[in-house]
C-alpha cells in the first residue's frame, strides 16, 4: 500500500515541534515511524528555523534534532520566474512558494495553521488542486484512507 504524503507548512512543522500533545505532533511521530511521508520545503526548513531562532534559540538544536528523526522529505523552492507568474493562485505572494511547491510535491494533504491565507479561502484548494487543512483534519483523513 502506498505512503501517504503530507506537506507541512510552517505554522503546522512549528506546532508540531513545540506541542507534544497536539495533531501536527503525531504527524510528526508518524513520519518518524514511516508511516507516513513527510514533506517540506527549503524555505519552510528557513522559516521555521528564523522563527526558533527569535523566540526560542536556545531549542533551535531539539528542532534540528526533530526534523531529522521526523525523516522530513525536503523539497526544492520554485524559482523566482515560477513564483512570479503564478501569483493568481493565492492572495498572499508571500504563500505563493508554498502552495507551488506543494503542488509540484504532489503531495496528499497540505497541513496548515494559516487560516487567513489558506483555510478560510475555499478559492485557494479549488485552483490549486489540493487538500488543505489543519493538521487536526489531516488525521481523521489518515484514518478514513488507511
Amino acid at each position: 500500500m502506498p505512503k501517504f504524503n503530507i506537506f507541512l507548512d510552517s505554522s503546522a512543522l512549528i506546532a508540531g515541534a513545540i506541542s507534544e500533545s497536539g495533531a501536527a505532533h503525531v504527524l510528526l511521530n508518524l513520519g518518524e515511524s514511516q508511516d507516513i511521508v513527510l514533506t517540506v520545503s527549503e524555505l519552510v526548513i528557513i522559516e521555521i528555523e528564523r522563527a526558533m531562532a527569535k523566540k526560542v534559540p536556545g531549542n533551535l538544536n531539539d528542532l534540528r534534532s526533530l526534523i531529522r528523526s521526523s525523516n522530513l522529505r525536503i523539497v526544492d523552492n520554485p524559482s523566482k520566474e515560477e513564483v512570479e507568474a503564478n501569483l493568481y493562485l493565492i492572495n498572499d505572494p508571500n504563500d505563493v512558494p508554498i502552495l507551488l511547491t506543494t503542488m509540484k510535491a504532489k503531495v496528499d494533504y497540505l497541513a496548515t495553521h494559516n487560516r487567513r491565507h489558506f483555510l478560510d479561502d475555499p478559492k485557494v484548494a479549488e485552483i490549486s488542486g489540493l487538500r488543505i487543512g489543519t493538521p487536526g483534519d489531516v488525521l481523521p483523513w489518515l484514518r478514513e484512507n488507511l
